[in-house]
């Protein structure tokens, strides 16, 4: 592809905005192969969506999908609404030929899950999902200090995502509703860190060896918490902790990696930050080595791009990273990080679905149960 990219957004509510502005944000502080276009936002009420588009910079809103499907202009559909809706929507813009970028989880159910990789195994368009932690520039370091051997064999990793919004006085929203999400922590929260650990480090989860689930609001009709065990395809052994009941935490999220030759650990509230211990050092000097990943000089990826070093980003930045790769991806370069597409996602799926069924069952579970089944 060359020139433009005409975008539709589906959805116009949190996640709406933080793709809004990165499509917004990208050609300000980026300069990708392809100029997005932002044609047209798609949402359920005529007169909020009007009023979303004029505020957000789209040129166009509609209630009606079909209408940006029959668009000739726009070339790229963006999927950010309730899980349930994912599948429906998804497929449709394959079928029409779109690219189509979807939030994650890819869906509230494995199976719908399964249907939308199907989908895309045999359309024309290409699909990516919004895991917008690879984005993070220091996870993106992790993933290279990894790839080039400096932590080993890799033998424990302890994932952490814990908020505290989800107490009985939090709004009735769709993601307490298990026929919208699906799930409730778990899908949301778990499916970030289970992404971003594969990422980080190269292997596969395998099993499922432990998990727990429970629901402490009784309104809620998903998971307010679920923790579980895993094996890794090299050996090693992993824990996953989410939670919407964390009190004194809003958005804690991160890893620590421990390998033979070392380890890394990075923690969302210090997002700038990773940490690096080299086991091989002198003994004498051996010790936490905190990177400040802001360094476009040094070779940290995406931070030139915006101010100079230890001037740091947020999270609003890791969806404009994500909406240049897109677009890198979209004009037959290489992203700057590798772009997880339907097929990664429904791994991603599978693992939380081994999960649940590990729960449910109270024994471990091979993921490749529900993958090749």
């Amino acid at each position: 592809m060359t020139g433009t990219v005409g975008i539709a957004l589906v959805g116009s509510k949190f996640m709406g905005e933080a793709h809004s502005n990165a499509w917004q944000q990208v050609t300000r502080f980026f300069d990708p192969p392809l100029t997005p276009v932002m044609r047209t936002v798609v949402a359920r009420d005529a007169a909020a969506t009007a009023e979303f588009a004029r505020r957000w910079g789209w040129q166009s809103s509609t209630t009606d999908l079909a209408t940006a499907l029959a668009d000739p202009e726009v070339t790229l559909i963006d999927v950010c609404t309730p899980n349930d809706v994912h599948r429906e929507q998804a497929v449709a813009a394959l079928e029409a030929g779109k690219h189509v970028a979807c939030e994650k989880p890819l869906a509230g159910t494995f199976a719908d899950a399964k249907a939308m990789a199907q989908a895309a195994k045999t359309a024309a368009g290409t699909t990516y999902v919004w895991f917008s932690y690879r984005r993070v520039p220091a996870i993106a370091l992790a993933r290279t200090l990894v790839g080039q051997g400096r932590i080993g064999e890799i033998r424990h990793v302890r994932a952490v995502y814990a908020q505290q919004w989800g107490g009985p006085a939090a709004p009735a929203v769709w993601r307490f509703d298990g026929g919208i999400a699906g799930s409730g922590a778990h899908g949301d929260l778990n499916a970030h860190i289970v992404d971003a650990v594969r990422f980080v480090t190269g292997e596969e989860i395998v099993e499922v060896s432990g998990s727990i689930t429970k629901t402490f609001v009784p309104s809620h009709t998903v998971d307010d918490a679920v923790l579980f065990l895993a094996r890794l395809s090299g050996g090693g052994v992993a824990s996953f902790e989410a939670t919407r009941l964390a009190t004194g935490f809003h958005n804690h999220h991160g890893f620590e990696i421990h390998g033979e030759l070392g380890a890394l650990r990075f923690w969302f509230d210090e997002m700038p930050y990773l940490d690096y211990y080299d086991a091989t050092a002198e003994p004498l000097v051996r010790g936490w080595t905190r990177i400040e990943v802001s360094d476009g000089d040094a070779g940290h990826p995406w931070v030139g791009n915006w101010w100079p070093a230890g001037h740091p980003i947020g999270y609003e930045h890791t969806f404009a990273h994500q909406a240049f790769d897109i677009l890198t991806a979209l004009s037959g370069a290489e992203p700057v990080a590798p772009m997880p597409d339907f097929a990664e996602a429904l791994v991603v799926q599978a693992v939380l679905e081994t999960a649940l069924e590990s729960a449910r069952r109270g024994t471990p579970v091979e993921v490749g149960e529900l993958l090749l089944g």
